[in-house]
């Protein structure tokens, strides 16, 4: 008598699967510590990397746009305006290589065994913000240095920005995973698109400057503009401008939403492909 067979795959229909992360939650732990020890492995600085990426930018925009080319940032001075624009935006730029590459730098597990994908690019992400909180931290402290601490909005609009990065990052990330797996040439092309919503990105100015109405609502449709503009406003005493927050939303959602649903449409064809 034969032995059955049994075949290990994920389920046939198309579902979030939040139920099966949840059981697969230890190796979230896993791969992120995992990745956090190969990024810092052998390095003399270890996580100080983390912040010079961000302090020496901000040196460099801070001599280039206060001194030379300056830029009205309203009551938020330049270097504090600047370094909390680059760090939302690092934390959003690494979440999205990290998780963009993921699958294919996992292509050896992914082809042994069966768990759900989607821990890994998550995992991905987890990386980037374990950065982020070290270079936060370095962020609070130059408030204080500068006289500009931020006011109790903090506890409601620091959390926003942090998790609208997120949930911009996931959307992205996880949609570049699954096309990066088949198409090769998007891997390539990252750098360039991140390069481009950089500049599209209130990081060194801010949206406000923008003197054309229909331009700076197009510029809305990043989502980095709304999660940037909802970390910033502890920082100023006037209010966030609500119309580049919900078309923030809106995009970041609807990024969310469409990431999330092709990379579970295809994640069934990963191990063939990777």
């Amino acid at each position: 008598m034969e032995k059955p067979v049994i075949h290990i795959k994920p389920p046939s229909r198309l579902s979030l699967g939040f139920k099966e992360l949840w059981q697969y939650r230890e190796l979230f732990y896993f791969f992120t510590w995992r990745d956090i020890k190969v990024k810092y492995k052998q390095t003399y600085l270890g996580v100080i990397w983390a912040l010079l990426q961000p302090l020496g930018m901000m040196l460099i925009f801070t001599f280039l746009f206060s001194k030379t080319w300056p830029i009205n940032t309203g009551d938020i001075k330049y270097p504090v305006f600047v370094l909390s624009g680059l760090i939302c935006w690092n934390l959003f730029s690494s979440s999205v290589s990290h998780a963009g590459e993921s699958m294919v730098q996992n292509a050896n597990i992914i082809k042994k065994i069966y768990f759900p994908r989607l821990i890994i690019p998550c995992s991905a992400m987890l990386v980037a913000l374990f950065d982020f909180l070290i270079a936060f931290a370095i962020f609070i402290i130059l408030c204080f240095v500068m006289q500009q601490p931020p006011s109790w909005t903090a506890i409601l609009y620091f959390p926003a920005g942090i998790v609208m990065s997120l949930l911009s990052a996931a959307g992205l990330g996880l949609l570049l995973a699954a096309l990066n797996v088949k198409f090769r040439d998007f891997r390539y092309a990252l750098p360039f698109l991140l390069q481009v919503l950089f500049f599209a990105s209130q990081v060194i100015y801010p949206l406000q400057s923008v003197q054309q109405s229909l331009f700076k609502y197009l510029l809305a449709i990043n989502p980095m503009n709304a999660a940037i503009e909802l970390f910033r406003a502890p920082l100023s005493n006037i209010s966030p401008d609500m119309t580049i927050i919900a078309i923030g939303t809106g995009s970041s959602v609807s990024l969310l939403i469409i990431g999330l649903l092709y990379f579970r449409k295809t994640e069934a064809y990963f191990a063939d492909l990777a």
